[in-house]
């Protein structure tokens, strides 16, 4: 479910960081005049309304509207990177999923608004005028909210360069997946249009500086940008689009010149505090993503012994009372760090209620546990440690023998100063800094992305352009991460109801509420976080509840609609309830590609 759960807070932290940006390198950001390229933004959107005004005196159902339509959304694309910057709430209502949401203040349900709402309403009918009729006036405001923040906001350096990485991300994880567009399938001109307007900004801004400093460098960016742009428009289909193919030898190309450019600009030093690691030159590399950025603010670059502290932690039985548990229990390394059960057993005997995720790259998740009950890590472990089926348990009901180790005593003196004993924080800190050290971006995939190999079955391509495509994977796991943790802002991790049944045999549903506990709204019911499918080859069964041995039924559960396509009663089930048709080659390619992604860090299990 696209829900809007960290936005809140996201506004107060830009705003905040609108104001410290200020004070970033001001010599480097007066060489270059900044007032062109938010001039560019502030028309484009300002043309994006307009086309929304032509929208409120035309048929919904006539050919026309949808030729105002895509207008309006290709205007916006021009002036998304800042205007979603500036302002990521707003920015993420005007363009984001036209589903219903709970509010952070509130705790209201509100009807969704903005353009993917607006595209149903035109490309599958409208239900009432008046409803429709709100719907762009709605939009529309949000529209002026973020040219009145354009306006506001002083474009600099280093707004333009992390509001143009934003949008990079945007174009190879959302765009060209359908996310924007998922009726009408406008993403793919959208890209290009998203492509030639960062080629618009760069003319506007640096570019008289990157030509001073290698004229090589410019001429190479701007080729590979109508390279690229070329690329897409010779598909007029987007289920056959060849994402391998753009990604590989055409996208990536532009990220890496881009890295170059901002270093030949000589006008921002990249920050430390966002997701990205800004020297990177794709997406796919095994540092593209700022991990200390996605641990908790409070457990920020853990020490070597704080980290060897806590694999110690994490495969010592000695954690439980009884001496019969440990992290490692439901999260083996051989298995990608889960059991390879439908559910572990509690510490009673009795099976758990839901599988074991993989803990590989849980770091960049923002919500823990099947129903993402837990924002933090730090909230996860503790809530495994005080779970009456799990370990139940305080740091004083540890075994004996971890209490009175003086090895442990030494090792936590060393890492957190403690005099006498250790707390309960500082050992969830140590395991949290351990299992944020279990990440892995090096599998067949990546390599494939980033062009050290050139191994990609025709089988795996085919899969990977299904992902992306026709299958709609990736519109709910999405690249390069594969889970639900949305780019580009990376502060929310969805959560989806898929309808997932009780057994294999796919005729009734299953019980668990999932998120629904938290608020008991009628949106929520049955809903879960969407995890990573990245080792998916190594997790199996599948689901919350184990329910599916193989990667086979998993994707034939979702090709024939979900829980809603198999004629159960899911009125807010966010999956699509039509069959995708896939056929039976399709649905192994899926398999093959799934098979790439498979990159288990080394272990050493104690």
């Amino acid at each position: 479910m696209k829900l809007l759960t960290r936005l809140g807070l996201i506004v107060l932290l830009c705003f905040s960081a609108c104001k410290n940006d200020k004070k970033a390198d001001e010599t480097l950001t007066a060489l270059v005049d900044w007032q062109p390229t938010q001039n560019y933004y502030k028309m484009h959107l300002t043309e994006a309304m307009q086309y929304l005004d032509s929208l409120a005196v035309t048929p919904a159902e006539s050919a026309k509207a949808k030729i105002y339509f895509s207008k309006a959304r290709m205007a916006f694309k021009k002036a998304e990177p800042y205007a979603s910057y500036i302002n990521p709430v707003v920015g993420h209502r005007a363009n984001g999923p036209g589903l219903p949401f709970l509010t952070d203040d509130s705790q209201k349900v509100l009807e969704p608004v903005g353009l993917q709402k607006i595209e149903e309403s035109i490309y599958e009918g409208i239900e009432n005028e008046t409803a429709y009729q709100k719907e762009l006036r709605l939009t529309k405001g949000l529209l002026e909210i973020l040219k009145g923040n354009i306006a506001e906001r002083e474009l600099n350096a280093e707004r333009f360069f992390i509001a143009t990485h934003q949008q990079l991300m945007r174009m190879v994880s959302l765009a060209i997946a359908g996310f924007d567009t998922p009726v009408s399938g406008l993403g793919l001109g959208e890209t290009q249009e998203s492509l030639q307007s960062l080629k618009d900004v760069y003319a506007l801004s640096i570019q008289e500086r990157v030509k001073a400093a290698d004229a090589q460098l410019d001429l190479q960016f701007q080729d590979q940008v109508e390279k690229a742009i070329a690329f897409i428009a010779t598909y007029k289909d987007f289920a056959t689009f060849d994402r391998y193919t753009f990604i590989r030898e055409y996208f990536n190309p532009i990220t890496r010149s881009w890295v170059a450019i901002r270093k030949a600009s000589d006008v921002w030093e990249p920050v430390t505090n966002k997701p990205y690691n800004f020297d990177a030159p794709t997406f796919f590399e095994e540092d593209s993503f700022n991990v200390e950025y996605f641990r908790e603010i409070t457990n920020r670059n853990p020490s070597e012994a704080q980290i060897a502290l806590g694999k110690r932690l994490f495969f010592d039985k000695n954690l439980s009372k009884g001496k019969d548990m440990a992290c490692v229990t439901c999260h083996d390394p051989k298995l990608a760090y889960t059991d390879g059960k439908v559910t572990n057993m509690n510490n009673t005997g009795s099976p758990l209620k839901r599988n074991s995720p993989t803990l590989i790259n849980s770091v960049f998740q923002r919500a823990f546990f099947w129903d993402g009950r837990a924002e933090t890590l730090l909230a996860q472990i503790s809530g495994v440690f005080t779970n009456k089926e799990e370990f139940n348990s305080t740091v004083h009901e540890f075994s004996e023998e971890v209490l009175t180790d003086s090895t442990y005593y030494e090792a936590f003196k060393e890492v957190f100063g403690t005099r006498r004993s250790w707390t309960n924080d500082e050992t969830i800190k140590a395991l949290s800094a351990y299992i944020s050290t279990l990440n892995g971006f090096s599998s067949k995939f990546d390599k494939n992305m980033r062009g050290e190999e050139n191994t990609f079955t025709t089988e795996e391509k085919l899969g990977l352009n299904l992902f992306m495509g026709k299958a709609l994977c990736a519109t709910c796991h999405f690249m390069p991460l594969t889970s639900g943790t949305v780019p580009p802002f990376f502060t929310d991790t969805e959560k989806e109801v898929i309808g997932v049944p009780e057994t294999a045999a796919n005729k009734e549903l299953d019980d668990d509420l999932g998120f629904y506990f938290m608020y008991e709204e009628p949106i929520q019911l049955g809903m879960f976080k969407t995890p990573t499918v990245r080792n998916a080859a190594l997790t199996a069964p599948y689901m919350h509840n184990g329910v599916y041995e193989s990667l086979e039924e998993v994707i034939d559960f979702y090709n024939k609609g979900g829980g809603g396509g198999l004629g159960f009663d899911l009125p807010h089930q966010t999956l699509p309830f039509d069959n995708l048709e896939l056929t039976a080659e399709e649905q192994q390619a899926l398999v093959a590609f799934l098979k790439t992604l498979t990159d288990v860090p080394e272990e050493v299990v104690y």
